[in-house]
């Protein structure tokens, strides 16, 4: 059975859909998971009916039973924003869209993103994607402070690195995250003719609307 080439699909909702469908509306980040879940439901149903996949929302990773056994340490976090899955077949999708500013503790949240779908990469899962989507050129463009955890997200090709522990940037500093694999983040410019459905939260505020796509590789 053909896998799914799901990074396409993705990659088809910002770039297509988003463009012909403009009556929806991405405000936050829930609406963004029912409008992209919404969207491969359909995209699967129709191109895709006889594997019969499911699409849902939130799911805990014990409902399928993976073997957490091969991981180092246990689950980053416990619900998987969306599953598709049939008989044969797991897929994981984790998302971001951040709206309230918080650059370096966003940054973070990404990082462990990734580290989540790499946990669920290697525990069975067909495949594993960590997308995000952002309004905001603090998360993307060169500014005052680019070092750090701010590099691997402002400078091109610089790569979130697998060979170092990446500390929390506030707070009491007591949260490490370790990747299993180095990631670049390539950031992918919307059309403008999708930036009106996307709302900002200052109006004053008009920034490249921005989206990467992470697809974890057999760890």
């Amino acid at each position: 059975m053909a896998r799914l080439n799901l990074e396409a699909l993705i990659t088809k909702f910002f770039t297509e859909y988003l463009k012909n469908n403009k009556e929806i509306e991405i405000y936050n980040e829930f609406s963004l998971q029912h409008e992209l879940g919404v969207f491969l439901r359909g995209e699967l149903k129709g191109n895709f009916q006889e594997e019969k996949y499911k699409v849902q929302f939130e799911r805990n990773v014990s409902f399928f039973k993976l073997d957490e056994s091969k991981l180092e340490e246990g689950f980053v976090k416990r619900e998987i924003d969306i599953c598709i899955y049939n008989e044969e077949e797991k897929y994981a999708i984790e998302l971001k869209f951040p709206t309230n500013g918080q650059v370096p503790e966003q940054m973070y949240a990404f990082i462990k993103d990734i580290k989540f779908m790499e946990q669920v990469k290697e525990s069975g899962f067909t495949g594993a994607f960590s997308v995000c989507l952002v309004n905001n050129s603090e998360f993307y463009s060169l500014k005052s402070k680019n070092d750090d955890i701010y590099s691997y997200f402002r400078i091109e090709d610089a790569e979130l690195p697998s060979s170092k522990e990446i500390e929390k940037p506030t707070g009491k500093r007591d949260q490490r995250i370790k990747l299993k694999k180095s990631y670049r983040i390539k950031w992918n410019e919307l059309s403008k003719d999708v930036n009106p459905q996307i709302r900002l939260k200052r109006d004053d505020k008009n920034d490249p609307i921005k989206f990467y796509i992470i697809q974890i590789e057999k760890i």
